[in-house]
């Protein structure tokens, strides 16, 4: 497999970007995906613009791409990514169990439809993710949604961490939406742990871990994406659970989960290419 960037989500990390582009490049890592929300170094209503700028500058100094960002869908935000040059947003679909499945899947459909022509104006795609829970959750609800897009416009997203937790396949997964897997993967693990005795009613929570535990297998998703001839990056979400089970780990305590991953990432990627 002709092996893409291999970047890292900056999620866990709010401090300055300088500093942080010193550790991503010190990780060795090829790039990140940008976390542009609030509370972050670039926020989507406050300094999109002027900060992705920044940041692209800053992380460009230290030899890495802001290969894509996560962030909100907003005629501001792809404008902004297209005067920095970052040709993805990263997405999400939430289902508003208000309206319904089928109506939220229509919404998101038009507004789409609208950011359309913003999209090409700003040479920017859209790439929608499937989540566990109250998400479009798998690969079939991905291309349910984005299918009749041209992938250039709204791309897939694929993460088998979600995948595996609903028991979708890996093999079927990547089968499924494999005509719109055009830019970004994901490689996280999870799997569902018990939260209380056997002579209860099961509890159960998602756990956010290493690539040995997850519920799916990294090796077997890495095969999957070199049969259908994949080419895009490969993101490490960075995404483990805490300990006292309350969220996620946050800040530098989960650079030795990173490295791990990364090498056994790496390691899979180059087993592909040779």
């Amino acid at each position: 497999m002709k092996s893409g960037r291999i970047t890292v989500f900056t999620k866990p990390w709010t401090g300055p970007l300088e500093g942080l582009a010193e550790k991503i490049a010190a990780l060795g890592f090829d790039g990140v995906e940008l976390a542009v929300r609030p509370g972050y170094q670039v926020t989507p209503d406050e300094n999109v613009t002027a900060g992705l700028l920044d940041a692209v500058r800053t992380f460009k100094a230290h030899g890495l791409v802001i290969d894509s960002i996560a962030s909100e869908v907003s005629e501001r935000t792809i404008a902004a990514c297209g005067d920095a040059g970052i040709d993805l947003i990263r997405t999400m679909a939430p289902i508003d169990m208000t309206q319904g499945y089928a109506a939220s899947v229509d919404g998101y459909r038009r507004h789409y439809d609208s950011m359309l022509p913003l999209l090409d104006r700003h040479g920017v795609t859209l790439g929608v993710q499937n989540h566990y829970g109250y998400f479009i959750g798998s690969a079939a609800g991905l291309m349910q949604l984005v299918g009749h897009y041209a992938p250039k416009h709204v791309c897939a997203v694929l993460d088998m961490a979600h995948c595996g937790v609903a028991g979708e396949p890996t093999d079927m997964a990547v089968n499924i939406a494999k005509s719109h897997i055009t830019r970004l993967v994901n490689f996280k693990s999870a799997f569902r742990k018990r939260q209380n005795g056997p002579e209860e009613e099961a509890r159960f929570r998602v756990h956010w871990t290493t690539h040995q535990h997850g519920a799916y297998s990294w090796k077997d998703y890495v095969t999957a994406l070199r049969e259908m001839g994949y080419r895009g990056s490969f993101c490490l979400p960075a995404e483990y659970s805490d300990p006292s089970g309350k969220g996620q780990r946050m800040g530098d305590g989960i650079l030795p989960l990173v490295r791990e991953d990364l090498a056994h990432l790496r390691s899979l990627l180059e087993g592909a290419a040779g």
